[in-house]
């Protein structure tokens, strides 16, 4: 996995240019995926208990998922992303809507900004697509990319998770079915955190990204999580809640 680049300072409060109500133009290379729709439905349905949460995104992206959180109110939104433009993107929406005193952005590396804090709520939706790095027309470089098991972030995220989970807090995250939950659950039972598959959507796999999944994933996996039909596949894609093990081992 190529080193990602170590956090500047933070983009909150000094951005290059402040930006006005109504002169907010979304990115299309950042644009919401089906990921993106179907966590946010989920939280929708738990909407009363993030309410006065303090919350962390890891890999905000566009800041749509940490604006819904906000609607839901929120007591403070923080997003972390690896690409400055979706750092400056989360900001804008975030202060567009108004939610500019709740909220702070920073372009860094997966934990490294929020070193040494906790949370009520942790949420992610991490590029854990099983492929090589390569270019996706109209995305950013690192969209998708999960490196060949697809765990390149999801590994560092897991293993993390635990220092900044406040106690009783939560974590929901997207997780593609073909990428071994069972090994996700392994990881964080030594944290004293269980997984549970809140819900499970089947999406859509596009030419593009089927051209570059991972051989061996693919062929482990159809007929299993990833189901074919001629030319079109679709896979089952789960989101999971962690939290505390009610019986920790």
């Amino acid at each position: 996995m190529p080193t990602l680049k170590p956090a500047p300072a933070a983009l909150a409060g000094s951005p290059p240019a402040p930006i006005q109500a109504g002169q907010y133009v979304p990115r299309v290379s950042l644009r919401p995926s089906e990921y993106t729709a179907a966590l946010i439905q989920v939280l929708h349905g738990k909407a009363a208990d993030w309410r006065g949460a303090q919350v962390l995104e890891i890999g905000s992206g566009s800041g749509v998922v940490l604006a819904a959180l906000g609607a839901m109110g929120a007591a403070s939104l923080f997003g972390v992303d690896i690409e400055v433009e979706a750092a400056d993107e989360g900001l804008a929406l975030l202060r567009e809507l108004g939610y500019a005193a709740i909220s702070r952005v920073e372009q860094g590396d997966m934990w490294l900004p929020a070193a040494g804090r906790r949370f009520d709520f942790i949420v992610a939706n991490l590029p854990h697509f099983p492929m090589p790095p390569a270019p996706v027309k109209g995305r950013l470089a690192s969209w998708s990319y999960g490196g060949g098991d697809g765990r390149e972030l999801l590994n560092p995220f897991l293993a993390g998770l635990g220092q900044h989970l406040a106690p009783r807090g939560r974590a929901i995250i997207t997780h593609n079915a073909f990428v071994d939950v069972e090994q996700s659950r392994a990881m964080l039972r030594p944290q004293g955190l269980g997984l549970r598959i809140a819900q499970t959507f089947l999406i859509n796999i596009p030419d593009v990204k089927l051209e570059l999944l991972t051989p061996a994933v693919l062929a482990a996996e159809t007929g299993r999580t990833i189901h074919r039909y001629g030319p079109h596949a679709f896979a089952d894609m789960h989101i999971v809640e962690i939290g505390a093990l009610k019986h920790p081992d």
